[in-house]
């Protein structure tokens, strides 16, 4: 399996040690998943499509709100 490295500032990586019980490695490979299953349906969606940049944009950015709550629902 590939391995992809994610940088994090030091408040963050403070944070994240807070809580040694998550699996790091799994909230991100989640949102990673989240987000790509987002462009990929906003391709599906826009070829095609007469829709602005700025409409496509409003578009994903409604997508990974929704997407991020789902991620920390199940990071939970």
């Amino acid at each position: 399996m590939p391995t992809t490295t994610v940088h994090v500032d030091d408040d963050l990586k403070d944070r994240m040690e807070n809580h040694p019980e998550i699996n790091w490695a799994a909230v991100s490979r989640q949102a990673i998943e989240v987000k790509i299953d987002e462009l990929e349906l906003m391709d599906e969606l826009t070829s095609g499509s007469d829709l602005s940049e700025s409409d496509v944009q409003e578009i994903a950015d409604r997508m990974s709100e929704c997407g991020r709550e789902r991620v920390h629902k199940e990071s939970r």
